[in-house]
């Protein structure tokens, strides 16, 4: 078991890996939340037949009355109306103020049902249980939940951090090759804005057989990071804004494929090759660091070119949370390993793009 512990202010939580865990996971719940009687777990429609069974029957153990919501797996499913029907479900059920919500599955769940806990009923506990390689590493840490709106991606959302996460590589066994090597994306863009070491260790490593032979160390490495930028910056007013390197282009790619042609991991990868060129364009970044990033993510068959429209683009650049009126704040790279913010008018990164 390898555990790691986001300490903030007046608070704290657990991130734990361990293959199996899933079947422990009633006992970690009953002595986090022993005033609990009632779990409502939500999950989609592609994780529901693999493991909610499973998770059930540990919760059930545990002396827990347990309920599931199931939703259609993919974005589309992160949207307000399904938010609202969650909430009466969870009255439905019963829920009060000391049980709590379990997400099982990934970003889409975990986002979705981490907003309905920090709304119902003014926040209940909340608990991580991510099942995709991407929502292990990024969404499952740190706080960030939300729904997307019709101008956007994540627009209406909370910073409501979990109560516990736990990680079970096993899970990661049952994800379709794209979808597993999808959330390589976000394990690349760790090396990329902090540890020029690990970028070199992933690099040498491009089959999913090589990166399973080191998963834990992967998973910590990662969750190590992002905690240690969330304990900095919970609230994403400076550091934490270097985790979004490849996501304000990358969110155009997913809004030129209409959410469907592109899942985020493959969109945050060629978000980043470009971002990577614009920092060469702007004299930021190494030269030789584009090639590298491309040649790293073609290796793992990621996409390192998605084709967009200038009207995307500004839509994308147009809605980013970090812009300020004319301006936005876009991520690069000064060296591998290292990453920097660059402000730039909205205007002026368009014309370059």
């Amino acid at each position: 078991m390898k555990t790691l512990t986001v300490a903030l202010p007046g608070r704290e939580y657990d991130i734990v890996i361990e293959r199996g865990v899933l079947s422990q996971a009633g006992e970690c719940l009953q002595a986090l939340l022993p005033r609990a009687q009632k779990l409502a777990v939500v999950t989609d429609t592609n994780v529901h037949p693999l493991y909610f069974a499973k998770l059930k029957a540990s919760l059930e153990g545990a002396g827990f009355q347990c309920w599931g919501a199931v939703i259609p797996a993919g974005e589309s499913s992160k949207n307000p109306g399904l938010l609202t029907e969650l909430w009466e479900d969870f009255m439905e059920f019963g829920l009060t103020r000391t049980d709590g919500v379990v997400a099982l599955g990934g970003g889409v769940v975990g986002d979705l049902a981490g907003f309905a806990a920090a709304t119902i009923l003014r926040g209940v506990a909340f608990v991580q249980i991510p099942t995709t390689l991407l929502a292990q590493v990024d969404s499952s840490v740190g706080g960030k939940v939300a729904v997307d709106l019709d101008h956007g991606k994540n627009l209406a959302g909370a910073f409501y951090q979990p109560r516990l996460v736990l990680m079970d590589p096993d899970t990661l066994d049952s994800l379709p090759l794209p979808v597993f090597m999808a959330g390589m994306a976000e394990v690349v863009k760790y090396g990329c804005i902090w540890d020029k070491d690990f970028f070199n260790f992933l690099a040498v490593r491009p089959s999913r057989q090589a990166l399973m032979a080191d998963i834990e160390h992967i998973l910590y490495t990662c969750c190590d990071i992002k905690r240690q930028v969330v304990i900095d910056d919970e609230l994403d007013t400076g550091l934490r804004m270097i985790l979004n390197f490849g996501h304000t282009l990358g969110h155009a790619y997913e809004l030129a494929g209409h959410y469907t042609e592109w899942n985020h991991g493959e969109a945050v990868a060629a978000g980043m090759c470009a971002a990577a060129k614009l920092g060469v364009s702007l004299g930021v970044t190494p030269a030789e660091l584009s090639g590298q990033l491309e040649s790293t993510l073609a290796g793992l068959g990621l996409p390192t070119f998605i084709p967009c429209s200038a009207e995307d683009y500004a839509a994308a650049v147009g809605r980013d949370k970090k812009g300020a009126g004319a301006d936005i704040t876009v991520i690069l790279l000064d060296r591998m390993g290292h990453a920097v913010p660059h402000k730039i008018s909205k205007n002026a990164l368009l014309k370059l793009l």
